[in-house]
């Protein structure tokens, strides 16, 4: 912390100058990120009597040590960069939305001859058209259904594609035109391929009428066949489009946005209508909203939503405008290289549509609380059965489980794996190296890991690594019967933890093992206490064999570089930090390999040709491991 010296000569040389401001905590952690059109000013409101601050900004700059600064060249740059910072750091105190990740897209290959509808996890510049995103893989994979139900859209991979000797089944069943067989010209399948275009833009007006005139010019040329085909997928997209709710009134292109708040999340929907229609619905979650407002929920929301999606429309409907939405609009207009408007709707069929948006919203939430009073009863009954059925003489509020996974002693690897409170505490998750045992020994691994987990406790507070190894289990679950349980007794005793209970869970019956008593403790199948013991130790088990996995992989791989020509130590060392597998690094080109610290052309060219020989079936062997 710094002395309040310090803090005014800091605050004293803050820029008149937009900007991106980063609060950090003792520790150096990134716990808020802000952007600011004069950051002199803005940063300087924080340090001021704790009365006058909000009850959240008050709590945060109790835990603020220190702050940097980031100058840009507008406020807008300034909104950019503070979207991406929050979207990399996750601070604690920002809205941010909840289980951020790589939401899946559509993608349309039209760089391919035949094009084909993919899953694909961020958008890329290599000539498809992107879709989304979609919150939900379902969606996607719900929508690809539909598609293909609909239009005769290929689904093989182009290796497939280019070696196939007879059409598949899926042109027996009319799902395919077979392509690969050269059944249907290039030209005519990319022209479906538009129509599918234009269905997922929500054009199925355009759809329908391209569809029906090409069903009427077919049966003119008596060919009739094509004109049925044609006939069928026009049916089929009038069916579609009768499900999808009318929004004639509310304009033809537009995103309604609104949520409802419980507690530190915020619940949003957000209804797509195109081509006047209702052609999309997409639910997320936002995290960190306690004591916002709803100018700085929509600002939050907008920023993070539409910096990942491709399809930002002419208006955007919202309860709230943000106070700085002038730069926020600027910033969608270069998104989408049109003007784009804010609106907040007060009557007609808009103000209609976003209280139709609010209400889904608020179904949302109080069908997510309800489940999650659900699963916090389940868990409770779960946790009390565990007590009981154990004898234990307090609710195992943190639960401990190991496993050894290796094969015929190589690789050996232990995992731990926490639940806190019923459910799976990822962030006190452990991996370890098993280091003084030869051979395929567990119950000698068991002890070494158990020592070893007991003795990080005593250097914990030296060692700030070790510091999550300080909060001690209420229960100890063992991933086998009785030999594992003997040997991790006897580590924990000479570590001097005795007194924590321990039981071992032996697979073959679902059992559970005391120290000492020859007779198992035999849980009813359908409890939730046993499910609950069995999710920790099928998690420990999930993790140990993952860890030892990567290592054998790496092992192989080093191993296969090894015969390589012209690879030595150092390039082998190169390699192996650049590609994680073999998978990556045969998918890597010359160039690509050739780019590798240390590595020539020449060896990458050598590298690139061994990869594919499967003379001796090693690369295919590996993969397969």
């Amino acid at each position: 912390m710094q002395s309040a010296e310090q803090w005014r000569e800091k605050l004293a040389g803050l820029p008149d100058a937009p900007g991106v401001y980063l609060m950090k905590d003792s520790e150096g952690r990134v716990i808020y990120v802000g952007k600011a059109l004069v950051l002199k000013n803005r940063v300087r409101s924080y340090f001021q009597e704790r009365e006058k601050l909000a009850p959240k900004v008050a709590a945060m700059m109790r835990h603020v040590a220190d702050f940097e600064i980031i100058v840009t060249e507008t406020e807008v740059e300034a909104l950019i960069l503070e979207a991406t910072l929050i979207k990399q750091m996750q601070p604690h105190y920002n809205i941010r939305l909840k289980d951020d990740k790589a939401y899946p897209y559509l993608r349309l290959t039209w760089e391919e001859e035949f094009p084909r509808i993919l899953v694909a996890r961020r958008p890329q510049n290599d000539g498809s058209r992107y879709f989304g995103p979609f919150p939900r893989a379902q969606a996607v994979r719900d929508t690809i259904r539909l598609l293909r139900r609909i239009f005769p859209i290929r689904n093989c991979t182009n290796q497939k594609f280019a070696n196939a000797a007879r059409p598949c089944l899926q042109y027996h069943i009319q799902r395919c035109q077979a392509p690969c067989q050269g059944w249907v010209t290039s030209a005519d399948y990319r022209q479906m391929m538009r129509a599918v275009e234009q269905f997922l833009e929500g054009r199925t007006d355009d759809v329908e009428r391209d569809l029906l005139k090409r069903m009427e010019e077919a049966a003119a040329a008596l060919a009739f066949e094509r004109a049925a085909e044609l006939r069928d997928q026009l049916k089929a997209v009038r069916e579609v489009t009768q499900q999808q709710q009318l929004a004639q009134g509310a304009g033809r292109e537009l995103d309604a946005i609104h949520w409802a708040v419980a507690g530190d999340e915020a619940w949003v929907q957000v209804f797509r209508v195109r081509q006047g229609r209702l052609t999309g619905r997409e639910a997320l979650t936002l995290t960190g909203v306690a004591g916002a407002e709803d100018a700085d929920i929509a600002r939050a929301f907008f920023f993070q939503y539409y910096a990942q999606t491709v399809d930002i429309p002419e208006e955007i409907l919202v309860p709230r405008l943000p106070d700085d939405h002038g730069p926020m609009v600027q910033w969608l207009r270069e998104r989408r290289g049109r003007s784009v408007s804010l609106t907040v709707p007060k009557r007609g069929e808009k103000a209609r549509l976003l209280e139709l948006v609010r209400k889904n919203a608020e179904l949302a939430r109080d069908e997510s609380l309800r489940r999650l009073a659900v699963r916090e009863r389940d868990r409770e009954e779960a946790l009390l059965g565990i007590q009981h059925a154990l004898g234990l003489e307090k609710l195992p509020e943190r639960m401990e489980c190991y496993d050894i996974s290796n094969t015929q002693g190589t690789e050996s690897v232990a995992s731990m794996v926490v639940f806190t409170h019923g459910q799976p505490d990822k962030s006190q998750y452990r991996r370890f190296k098993i280091q003084t045992v030869e051979g395929p020994n567990d119950f000698q691994s068991m002890y070494e890991v158990i020592s070893r987990r007991f003795r990080h406790r005593d250097l914990a507070e030296e060692a700030p690594h070790l510091k999550k190894f300080a909060v001690m289990p209420d229960l100890v679950i063992i991933d086998g019967g009785k030999g594992q349980l003997g040997y991790a007794v006897k580590a924990m005793e000479e570590a001097g933890v005795g007194h924590i209970p321990v039981f071992g869970l032996a697979k073959e019956h679902e059992w559970l093992y005391q120290p000492g008593d020859p007779h198992p403790i035999i849980l009813d199948r359908d409890s939730p206490a046993l499910k609950t013991l069995q999710h920790l130790r099928d998690e420990a088990h999930r993790f140990a064999i993952t860890f030892h996995r990567q290592l054998r992989t790496k092992r192989n791989l080093r191993s296969l570089l090894d015969d390589v020509p012209g690879i030595g130590p150092k390039r082998k060392r190169a390699l192996l930090r650049a590609y994680p597998d073999l998978h990556a690094m045969r998918q890597a080109s010359v160039e690509e390999l050739a780019q590798v610290p240390g590595m020539t052309a020449k060896a990458a060219e050598e590298l690139w040709h061994y990869l594919r020989e499967d003379a001796h079936g090693t690369p295919s062997d590996i993969v397969a491991q």
